[in-house]
Parts: structure tokens; sequence; C-alpha cells
């Protein structure tokens, strides 16, 4: 194990493997901080939460106000699910944005529907409108430089991975050049609306204090089973950060949620340790979301 954080302000990486029982070739959490311990307890904590976890996890953890970055299997591939819905939405406005248009009240209703409440024919209305090579365009203006838009139409299988979509809570998150402050206010607004049975995964732990944003994804296929994931910003007077959790070859989609809300967890937990148990979130115990079309084999 490397050393852990010496003093405040100082970064020294410190890396855990995330399965004890793993080769020593195995992925490790790796993280960085400016607050001193941080970064050691943050690794020392989500390795232990993925201990007994199958299936194949990676995360991502970056809080603007502590300096602290952590990572697991950066920049492994997955299916997107109904993840990419927030990348749809991103495009639809930053192309909005190259004409200085605002959004058709079509265009608001489908967006609000894809986000809010994951709505599948939604999403494809507004994939099919923008095309694929709007979506590409989008992707490369925001530096999401190793995500794959699905092809064939299937969106959901856009691939992505913790890096990218670090970037893209990035983005919506604080001032750039991409996304417009309207646009991330826009962003930020119905990821803060989706419905409670789809407000599972990384909120799980969050004390009442934090602004929460969420959008969540699933899906299953023959080969390495459900893919199940969560992006999340959140954000209070003293606190701001975001996390990406993304799984894939779980047994169910029940245990993919488990997965990523033991994480989720710990993270709020060694973020925010102050906080009361009784003020933290509790997901529902009956998750939902959209299924989304794969091709058929």
């Amino acid at each position: 194990m490397l050393p852990a954080v010496a003093a405040a302000g100082v970064l020294v990486p410190v890396a855990v493997g995330a399965a004890p029982a793993a080769a020593a070739t195995a992925p490790q959490v790796s993280c960085t901080s400016g607050k001193a311990g941080l970064a050691a307890k943050l690794q020392r904590d989500i390795t232990a939460a993925l201990a007994t976890r199958a299936g194949t996890v990676a995360v991502g953890l970056h809080d603007r106000t502590t300096n602290t970055t952590c990572t697991l299997r950066a920049t492994t591939a997955y299916d997107s699910a109904s993840v990419v819905k927030v990348t749809v939405l991103a495009t639809l406005l930053w192309d909005a944005k190259k004409t200085n248009r605002q959004l058709t009240a079509r265009e608001a209703n489908l967006a609000t529907a894809m986000i809010t409440k994951s709505d599948n024919a939604a999403t494809t209305s507004l994939w099919n409108q923008l095309g694929v090579t709007k979506v590409k365009g989008f992707l490369a203006a925001a530096g999401m430089t190793r995500t794959v838009p699905g092809s064939g139409g299937y969106w959901g299988l856009t691939r992505i991975n913790v890096t990218d979509e670090q970037r893209l809570l990035s983005l919506i998150t604080a001032k750039n050049n991409v996304l417009s402050d309207n646009a991330r206010s826009y962003i930020l607004k119905l990821m803060g609306n989706v419905i409670t049975s789809q407000k599972w995964g990384t909120p799980a732990g969050a004390p009442s204090s934090l602004s929460v944003h969420v959008k969540n994804g699933w899906l299953q296929r023959a080969t390495r089973g459900w893919r199940v994931h969560s992006i999340g910003t959140f954000k209070d007077a003293a606190h701001d950060y975001t996390i990406t959790v993304l799984t894939d070859g779980n047994s169910t989609m029940t245990y993919g949620v488990n997965t990523i809300q033991a994480v989720s967890k710990v993270i709020h937990r060694d973020l925010i340790p102050t906080a009361r148990t009784a003020t933290r979130y509790v997901p529902t115990t009956t998750p939902r979301e959209a299924y989304v079309a794969v091709p058929q084999g």
C-alpha cells in the first residue's frame, strides 16, 4: 500500500486493491485528496464495500471542496443503458446553442420525460432527431473522447466509461464553454426531479443538506448479465461532488443496485462524516428503471 496523504493540501496517491483476494494485477481503487487522511480512508472503505461483490465495477468520484478524486477502472467501457440520456439532453442543448435558439415545446416535453421518468420513446425521438453525427460532435466538444454512440438506433448500447461520465458531470456542474449556464441549470433541474422509484444508486446515504441530481440505467444481455449504472451530482453550501458507478456481470438488477449503493454510502459518509444517520437518504426498496432495447441474440 502506498502512503496516505501526509498533510492538508498535499496530494499523495494511495492505492488499495479492489478485492483483497484478487490477483496482484486486479485493478485498484486509487485516490488523491487535499484533505489529510481522506484519500486513504476513501480507498479503504470503497475497497471494503466491493470486497465481496461479484461483477465488474468502475467508480469515479470528484469533490471540488477537498480536491479529492477516486477512480477504479476509469476507462473500462460499459453499455450505457439509460445513463446515456443525460448525454442526449446535453447534445440537444449544445446543438440549440449553436443557433441561439430555445428548445421547442415538443423538445422540452420529450427531454422532461426522458430524464425524469426515463422514457425510452422520448429518447428515441430525440436521438433520431439529432442523429449520431451531432452526438459525436458534442462528445468531441465535451472531451468525452472514449464514448462511442450506439449504432443502428440502439442508443442504450452507447459505450461509456467513468472518465467521460465524470467529465460530463463536471461540465453540468461548473461554468464552461460547451454548455451554457442555462443549459446546465436545465439539466440539473430535470435530474433533480427524477421520480422517486428511479432515485436509487448514487444518492444512497446522501445527507438531506445536499441537492441531489441523478440518472440511472440498467439493461440485461445474454453475456455479462445485467448492466446497472448510476451517475449523480451532490452539492450544498460546504460540499460539491460528483459520483459515477458503472457495473456489469450482475446476476440480477437488484444485485447491481445494491453494489452501487454500498459504494455510494461509504463515499457520502467519508466526505460528510458529521451528518446524522437519520438525515441520510434511503432509496426505495423497489427500484425501477426503463428496460432498454437491445438486439436479439
